[in-house]
């Protein structure tokens, strides 16, 4: 019987299946390798649609760097080391650059997590600067969105002369995809320019998703377009888009022009991650992909979407989630004290939240589906979610059907199954 080992936080889990039952689902990687530090060189002397990074940043330029949070692996560490000591060779002051964390309204990055995503070798040496999109005296306005609500960033996008995105390229489940314009907003965004363009997912007049909100879609996404708008309001010098493996380490880098080369990422993510699938099945069994993606519920749930693309309605989905940062926000489970998704989406009619949306969009998938959890979550509150707590793969699948034929998808939301 194979054996395959499904990610789970900073470990795995191991999974004995019967091959007449399951079938795999995953990216192919055989031909992928880490890129050396002279190849990721070699991307920035070769940009899309901009001049090289030597010609866009010259001597007496401060420099802001974006690095996204502990949420995402975007095989940061070396692109910043790199980055940062190119800078200083080619005649930048090291007390004129500095690195902000596009937390959006995540927590803080801690200590130990900035070591981690910029080496301890940067993190000792160059100022770093904490995002709170709720601290108004760290915002400032550039603009108005078409619905009123003032475009808000931080205050260091116009502090610098040059801003410089990172990041990395995954599907999202209403924007379409991370990376790029998403270092901006939501990343280094106010809370109320960060609320009002994912309400842009909703459809308050006919219910539901807005058309065009998918994992994969740019072009005719709202939230998507509205993104690049404000990210175009702060003029981004140059961006660094990364495909990273399953190890979040750099296999591809796309650098360029901010918009152009996050375009050209998406498009090659979207070629590699995709798998046409011959038929739905009555059961997936899915990790949400381990650290940094399962660090909280509320990272993990993304993972659903792309199950859900490949389990029958009716179907039973298992999901491996280690969360040891909880839920992810305190509050979050008093959405669930709605009925079920239509009660809550009334709800975010009147009082939208961000993590409102996360909610009903998790409560979508539970009331479509069985989706079983095995995470370190308590019981109680798995099942206020309306989940089913589990300890094991094992103790999930005996309450399954030994006849139900399913799929094993061990990358999460890396990869996106469609039905032909």
């Amino acid at each position: 019987m194979p054996s395959i080992e499904l990610p789970y936080g900073r470990s795995t889990i191991s999974f004995d299946y019967d091959a007449d039952r399951f079938d795999v689902l995953t990216v192919d990687e055989d031909a992928s390798h880490p890129l050396s530090d002279a190849e990721i060189g070699a991307a920035l002397d070769r940009p899309i649609d901009s001049p090289p990074l030597d010609d866009v940043i010259e001597p007496g330029d401060s420099v802001l760097i974006v690095v996204s949070d502990a949420t995402r692996a975007t095989g940061s560490a070396q692109t910043v080391n790199l980055l940062v000591r190119r800078l200083i060779q080619n005649g930048i002051e090291p007390g004129a650059i500095a690195i902000i964390f596009a937390t959006g309204i995540h927590r803080p990055v801690r200590p130990a997590e900035k070591s981690e995503l910029l080496t301890p070798f940067i993190a000792q040496r160059i100022r770093t600067i904490d995002h709170d999109a709720e601290d108004d005296s760290q915002l400032v306005t550039i603009g108005m969105m078409e619905c009123g609500t003032p475009v808000k960033v931080n205050q260091a996008l116009q502090e610098f002369s040059k801003v410089i995105l990172t990041g990395a390229v995954g599907f999202h489940y209403f924007a379409g995809f991370t990376g790029g314009r998403k270092s901006i907003c939501p990343g280094l965004a106010g809370s109320g320019t960060i609320a009002a363009t994912h309400m842009l997912a909703l459809d308050f007049r006919q219910g539901g998703r807005r058309r065009g909100i998918a994992p994969g879609v740019l072009d005719g996404n709202a939230v998507n377009e509205e993104c690049e708008r404000i990210a175009a309001l702060t003029n981004p010098a140059f961006a660094i888009n990364a495909i990273v493996d399953d190890h979040g380490r750099s296999e591809k880098i796309f650098a360029g022009h901010w918009q152009t080369a996050h375009r050209r990422a998406c498009d090659n993510y979207l070629a590699g991650h995709s798998l046409r699938i011959s038929e739905k099945r009555e059961l997936v069994i899915m990790t949400a992909g381990g650290a940094p993606y399962d660090i909280n519920l509320i990272q993990a749930h993304k993972a659903l979407d792309m199950a859900a693309q490949a389990c029958v309605d009716g179907g039973t989905i298992i999901l491996l989630a280690e969360c040891p940062d909880g839920l992810g926000r305190p509050d979050f489970l008093k959405w669930f004290e709605s009925a079920d998704s239509r009660a809550l989406e009334s709800r975010l009619r009147t009082a939208y939240e961000v993590n409102g949306q996360t909610a009903w969009a998790m409560l979508i998938k539970a009331q479509r589906f069985s989706v079983h959890l095995v995470s370190k979550l308590p019981d109680d509150d798995v099942r206020r979610m309306r989940l089913i707590p589990a300890l094991s793969v094992a103790e999930a699948l005996a309450k399954v059907s030994t006849s139900r034929k399913g799929y094993i998808m061990p990358r999460g939301a890396a990869l996106l199954p469609s039905c032909s």
